[in-house]
């Protein structure tokens, strides 16, 4: 028989059990993209899949304390590039919990309409969340949404420029101290004489200008061609 896998928690909706996430399931019995759900002490939970996850990857390749990377639940953050809600479903069983009882705020940002009738659909079973459609770089058409700032702002957002779009999101809506966390592809970067290297080179070099770089992690296995930056408001 094989021994059971050392159960982890993170927070007091996200498992680690072995090298598998696990979230409080806040919508029972129903899956998001198909993934697992299971019980943990009688309690429903989805699996949290890192290959569909930017920040479930960085939660087990993280050097540091996995914990770190989850926002307080409760609180108000903002993600842009939200996409179809994956991340952002999990988010909300930690941030929210069934019938937003945490009382959390995830103010979800994109700008494919698509995307937003996905986000819509997802927030009509979920309290606390709140889709926005919009463009990460025009702040003045969506930042009243967010009259004081946060202390967790994610960003996934795969076009030119985003390192200059995530440092001014972060000057505008993070608080001091406040925690940021950067997915940069690189081939959304790169030009023809630059590497992969190079490219994360030069992001680690424009974030620490102004931020404390805590952390670059390379998700490479789960999302090629992608690293993540935490980083922390001086």
């Amino acid at each position: 028989m094989a021994k059971n896998r050392r159960i982890r928690p993170l927070s007091d909706s996200v498992l680690l059990e072995g090298r598998s996430l696990w979230s409080v399931n806040a919508n029972p019995g129903v899956a998001i993209r198909g993934e697992s759900l299971r019980k943990f002490r009688g309690v429903e939970h989805r699996r949290w899949d890192p290959n569909r996850s930017k920040l479930a990857a960085a939660l087990l390749r993280t050097r540091n304390n996995p914990s770190d990377l989850l926002p307080q639940a409760g609180s108000t953050v903002l993600y842009l590039g939200a996409g179809h809600g994956t991340t952002i479903s999990h988010l909300h069983d930690h941030l929210c919990g069934s019938g937003n009882q945490k009382s959390g705020r995830l103010i979800a940002v994109d700008l494919a309409p698509r995307c937003l009738r996905d986000l819509t659909y997802l927030a009509e079973q979920r309290p606390g969340l709140v889709p926005v459609l919009g463009d990460a770089r025009k702040f003045e058409t969506w930042g009243v949404l967010l009259p004081r700032k946060v202390n967790w702002l994610f960003q996934d957002v795969a076009q030119a420029g985003q390192v200059e779009i995530f440092t001014s999101a972060v000057r505008r809506f993070l608080s001091q101290d406040g925690i940021g966390l950067l997915s940069l592809k690189a081939a959304s970067e790169r030009h023809r004489e630059a590497s992969e290297r190079d490219v994360f080179a030069s992001a680690i070099a424009k974030l620490s200008q102004e931020l404390e770089l805590i952390e670059h992690i390379n998700l490479t296995g789960f999302e090629d061609q992608h690293a993540l930056f935490v980083v922390r408001r001086r």
